[in-house]
């Protein structure tokens, strides 16, 4: 039982915490209480004003979001003492207020029907807070206006450190600028295709003060000249072509992002790869923790922060995503990030990178304490011992039995891991790890599938046309008077006969000689048709004769016309089909072996032979989308002329790569040749007689055309089908 004198000592101790609790508690009802937010229009603005219990110290700090547009204001030390969280206004642009507690500090979120900026100032124990239209917004960020990005808080000019361009991922033009502190202010306004950044209260030193040009870095920006305008620092920045840019400020560095814009007809917003809604935020040597903490407040994130992030960041950031503002922040401090589901874990690189390491060594750890199994795989389309070398890692041999065999590849096995095959049966079996079972498991099923097939149809399509046309004319005479004992005339003509009616001998009654008596040819012009050229394929030209004679006189008079017109027509048509595997070479031909003599090193003859034969080579590739890619290589040899050497080889040659459709028909190749020949053989001086000439001259004109084409046919075949 406790005595008198500790029911004393502890009355006392009691009633002196009671006092101090009454002598502190005034300290805690003085901190600033939310007792009411009202809406107004003044002037077409809306102002909206968060009465409190007691002033604030400064003017808090917020940030606004585009999509859903809204205005966040931070209280710290705030607390809400209207009894409830949310206010509906519906006034101008307000639709309503949320006022949200977490811990000793308050956010008062203001939901509007319109992105739009806003302004704060303090009015006793009010805060605020005016709202711009969305108009006014646009308006302010047109082109030739200028955008106020940060206030020049700086009393004296200030001189930049360095200007420097680099290239960004996807293009992106980035042009950094050191600042000599946090405090410089800066303007940006668009002019033309041009933009113009102002930095206020600044000098630019004379190295610094020229023209940069930064084609060759394949970005929009062509060229960025640096000058001194009185006390501020005028930066013109020229791009081409279609582009949008961004802003952004961490600490003393002031960077400026010019980006071709993509046009994507599936985004209802064009942009870049960041995708998160876009917010502004304007921060003052803020704690990063602090920071990350309102990053993950405006996002559906779990933002998890390890204790070593640390430090502060000045930013200024003005519709820039979420996730692009989280990027940079961790840019600054040499941040990493990991996501797991909806958590963030944020932590320094090298943090990240020793856990990262610490996981991989508990694992290899592991791997050499794990107990080892077997199992057997049971292959039906690869051969087990391709998929046995495969998995130690051998180029070449014929078996591969255990680990410690030589490899010239990448290993799959692990160190404690074997494998031995069956050629009998087709069966693998591997000896290893369980994790690495069940990776060479799904290894094989991906590799042990049937290979597609193609079947590969080719048509040689050979055509040609012939046309040939020949007249000729012979003509002669011959004096007889001298077989009458009358005074001899003339006589011409060759070795050869009179010709009349088709015989050799005289006619008695023409000529009053003997039926024996022979006569020499009376052909003094002779110039049939001629049709040795091939496009007459052999044919004989028609004969038409004449004859005038006197019986008297005995005098001759022949005349013969030959004429021949050929026209001739022939296709050819070859059709080599051949089914294969992907990606195994096919080859079919037909033809014929020609032998020839050739000299050995001994001096003696030998025979060869040479194939002149059809043949076609194709090795095809079937696509991810179902098309077929062909490695064509086609042959259309054929027997030609005879020499003393042998026969000659006409041969038509085609070797390509092309990409077909299943199942469609393309050209590779055709070869189209045309001979024209005309030929005159006259007489001098009287073949070019206008009209009595053509006694005197023959006539051939000869035409042949000839075309090659190449067709091919790939389709992919499903099943085990024959070549029909």
């Amino acid at each position: 039982m406790k005595t008198l004198q500790e029911n004393k000592s502890m009355g006392r101790g009691w009633l002196l915490g009671f006092t101090l609790a009454l002598l502190g508690a005034p300290a805690a009802w003085a901190a600033p209480q939310i007792q009411a937010i009202n809406m107004s229009q003044q002037a077409g603005v809306d102002v909206v004003r968060i009465e409190l219990s007691e002033p604030l110290a400064a003017v808090p700090t917020g940030f606004t979001i585009q999509s859903p547009p809204r205005v966040a204001i931070d209280l710290p030390g705030v607390g809400n003492a209207m009894g409830h969280n949310a206010i509906e206004l519906n006034q101008g642009n307000l639709r309503s207020a949320n006022v949200a507690q977490a811990g000793d500090r308050a956010r008062v979120v203001l939901n509007l029907r319109q992105a739009s900026n806003y302004q704060a100032r303090l009015d006793g124990n009010a805060l605020v807070i005016s709202l711009g239209s969305g108009g006014a917004q646009q308006a302010q960020q047109a082109p030739g206006e200028p955008v106020h990005f940060a206030q020049s808080l700086n009393a004296a000019p200030q001189a930049l450190r360095d200007i420097d361009f680099r290239r960004g991922a996807e293009g992106t033009g980035r042009v950094i600028v050191n600042l000599p502190s946090n405090q410089v202010g800066v303007d940006i306004q668009q002019q033309g295709q041009s933009l113009v950044v102002e930095f206020l209260r600044s000098s630019l030193p004379e190295n610094l003060r020229r023209k940069i040009d930064v084609t060759d870095f394949g970005t929009p920006v062509q060229m960025i000249t640096t000058t001194q305008t009185g006390d501020r620092v005028r930066m013109v920045v020229e791009p081409k072509g279609n582009w949008e840019h961004s802003a952004y400020q961490s600490d003393n560095q002031f960077v400026l992002e010019v980006r071709p814009q993509k046009v994507d007809p599936n985004k209802l917003t064009q942009g870049p790869g960041f995708a998160g809604d876009k917010l502004s935020l304007n921060f003052q040597n803020i704690e990063v923790r602090a920071l990350l903490q309102v990053i993950a407040d405006f996002t559906n994130f779990n933002v998890v922060t390890s204790d070593t992030v640390t430090g502060s960041v000045t930013l200024r950031l003005k519709d820039v995503p979420w996730d692009q503002a989280l990027d940079i922040i961790m840019q600054a401090k040499g941040l990493g990030l990991r996501k797991s589901g909806n958590v963030l874990w944020i932590a320094p690189k090298d943090e990240l990178a020793a856990k990262e390491k610490l996981d991989l060594e508990s694992k290899a750890a592991i791997a050499q304490l794990e107990p080892v199994r077997s199992q057997a795989f049971q292959l039906n389309y690869v051969k087990a011992e391709e998929i046995a070398k495969s998995l130690n890692g051998q180029a070449t041999g014929t078996s591969a039995s255990s680990s410690s065999s030589s490899s010239s590849g990448t290993k799959i096995l692990s160190a404690r891991g074997s494998v031995f095959f069956e050629p009998r049966t087709n069966q693998l079996f591997v000896s290893d790890i369980p994790s690495k079972l069940e990776e060479i498991q799904a290894m094989i099923a991906k590799i042990d599938v049937p290979v597609r097939q193609v079947l590969i149809e080719a048509r040689i399509v050979e055509a040609n046309d012939k046309f040939g046309r020949s007249l000729g004319v012979k003509l002669g005479a011959n004096d007889l008077r001298g077989q009458q004992g009358g005074i001899p005339g003339y006589s011409v003509g060759g070795g050869n006969y009179v010709t009349i009616g088709g015989n050799y001998n005289g006619v008695g009654s023409q000529t009053n000689q003997g039926v024996t008596a022979n006569y020499n040819n009376t052909q003094f012009i002779n110039l049939p048709a001629n049709v040795s050229s091939d496009s007459f394929s052999g044919g004989t030209a028609a004969q038409i004769a004449l004859s005038l004679f006197s019986a008297t006189a005995n005098r001759f008079l022949n005349l013969e016309l030959s004429a021949l017109e050929s026209d001739g027509k022939g296709k050819v048509v070859s059709s080599p089909r051949i089914i294969t595997a992907d990606q195994v070479k096919a080859v079919i031909e037909q033809g014929e072996e020609l032998p020839y003599q050739v000299a050995t090193a001994s001096g003696a003859t030998s025979i060869a032979f040479r194939k002149a034969n059809l043949k076609l080579e194709v090795t095809p590739q079937i696509t991810p989308e179902g098309s077929v890619i062909l490695n064509v290589d086609v042959n259309k040899d054929s027997r030609g002329t005879l020499t003393p050497q042998g026969y000659a080889i006409n041969t038509k040659h085609a070797q390509t790569q092309v990409l077909v459709e299943n199942g469609g028909t393309v050209v590779i190749g055709g070869i189209y040749t045309q001979d024209e020949g005309e030929t005159v053989n006259k007489v001098p001086l009287l073949g070019d007689v206008p009209l009595l000439g053509n006694l005197f001259k023959n006539k051939v004109r000869t035409s042949s055309k000839t075309e090659l084409l190449i067709f091919l046919t790939p389709k992919v075949v499903s099943e085990r089908t024959a070549v029909r």
